[in-house]
């Protein structure tokens, strides 16, 4: 085969007809309804209409948010094992109808705390499958050249549900009461994510794959584990979750307790979405074009200056200046761990990589948040140097990414395209 002919499927990326694009749109609007969007950013709209409803504890009902984040992490590499050994349809589509059906159900829910928290514990156990791990797998398959564009579209999805679902979810609360609500987000999950992802999502047929991106070259899993890249990839996705989670937990509280009116720290909470929506897209095009440690840096870096003004932040612009350099970062660093994990250690064990990366964020997610709550119990205020300490778990991986190798010195993806052998002038014309 002449070197024309592998190269053409990296030449077709850039085409809008290329058919690996139809793949990308149906994760975007999938990931949209996913546990990633509709879960973080709803479940808060429910705690008073439950409190009112059956008289729990804002604790206890909060604990429902726990149990399915803590079931996310542990499920994770479950899914990405399943992922890794099916195709991405064969665990997605079962994936959203059981998330599906379990919130929808919750319009059913019952005066006993068990079983809202078995609920949760369901939609935990699933809620990874329908979200970035399934589809980001499909994706790599199709794309090389332009991977790290097409890995930000889908991703996006999450940043634009998190910017329309809320506002749907409680004019639903407001006009019908919270049991629709639960019942309108579940049929939502599923009309627009099964149909989408049944009809497109499915990997680039392994014959028809370019070497550079062929689900049957990479490092197996234990091998990936005894890399110093993998846990430098790991280590800054739990350090970044601890900064990030941190300080998006306890924005609106620290600036109200700054003079800042309620309203105002909720235009510095919305400015979140909007930014990681904008970060997800042009980190996208960067990881095209430059060294992804080196985007991955820039990125933290932009966190460690957010967090740094947060911690000084006194009037409303500071405040919303340090949200959108927050929220812009945050929306970059969901491209660049499965960009990097395609390019050090192939497409074979991708799924199973990716999930135990989502365990390690978890773990940082649920620490930075109670951190702060904890100095901030023992201090009584939010002082600036204790939300500038803050901003040291994200300035660590700065400097943890120098030790990351260029891609072509691993024994995955890059080796795979160095075995294309050089062309020789008959097959330059053929």
């Amino acid at each position: 085969m002449s070197t024309l002919q592998n190269a053409a499927p990296q030449l077709e990326e850039s085409n809008v007809g290329y058919a690996g694009w139809k793949i990308v749109l149906a994760g975007f609007f999938g990931v949209m309804v996913s546990f990633a969007a509709i879960v973080p950013y709803t479940f808060g709209l429910f705690i008073k209409p439950l409190t009112v409803a059956f008289g729990w504890h804002r604790e206890a009902t909060s604990a429902g948010f726990s149990i399915a984040a803590l079931t996310v992490a542990a499920a994770s590499p479950g899914l990405g094992f399943l992922l890794d050994r099916f195709s991405p349809r064969r665990v997605i589509l079962p994936c959203i109808v059981i998330f599906s059906a379990g919130y929808a159900s919750l319009a059913l829910l019952t005066p006993h705390l068990l079983h809202f928290y078995l609920t949760f514990f369901l939609i935990g156990l699933v809620g990874n499958g329908t979200a970035y791990i399934g589809y980001s797998r499909a994706i790599s398959t199709w794309f090389n050249r332009r991977r790290g564009f097409a890995l930000s579209i889908m991703l996006a999805g999450s940043a634009l549900g998190a910017m329309v679902l809320p506002v749907i979810a409680q004019s639903v609360i407001t006009q019908f009461g919270w049991r629709p609500a639960y019942l309108m987000l579940g049929l939502l999950a599923f009309t627009v994510g099964f149909p989408l992802t049944a009809f497109f999502v499915r990997e680039r047929h392994v014959g028809l794959q370019d070497q550079s991106v062929s689900t049957e070259l990479g490092e197996p899993v234990a091998k990936a584990l005894a890399t110093p890249s993998f846990w430098i990839i790991a280590i800054t996705v739990c350090l970044y979750a601890i900064s990030v989670n941190g300080a998006i937990a306890h924005l609106s509280a620290l600036l109200t307790d700054r003079g800042v009116s309620t309203s105002g720290a909720a235009w510095a909470v919305s400015i979140i979405g909007a930014t990681s929506l904008i970060g997800r897209l042009l980190t996208g095009i960067f990881l095209d074009r430059f060294f992804g440690p080196r985007v991955s840096q820039i990125m933290l870096l932009m966190t460690v200056l957010g967090i740094v003004l947060l911690s000084v932040a006194n009037s409303l612009t500071a405040g919303l200046v340090a949200a959108a350099l927050i929220g812009f970062s945050m929306g970059s660093e969901g491209d660049i761990t499965p960009y990097l994990l395609g390019r050090y250690f192939g497409l074979k064990r991708f799924s199973t990589l990716y999930a135990l990366t989502w365990t390690t964020y978890a773990i940082g997610g649920a620490t930075g948040p109670l951190l702060v709550g904890r100095v901030f119990d023992t201090l009584g205020s939010y002082r600036p140097i204790t939300i500038q300490l803050l901003a040291l778990p994200a300035l660590i991986p700065c400097l943890l990414m120098f030790a990351l190798p260029r891609y072509n010195i691993h024994n995955s993806t890059p080796q795979a395209i160095a075995i294309i052998p050089e062309p020789q002038p008959a097959e330059i014309v053929q």
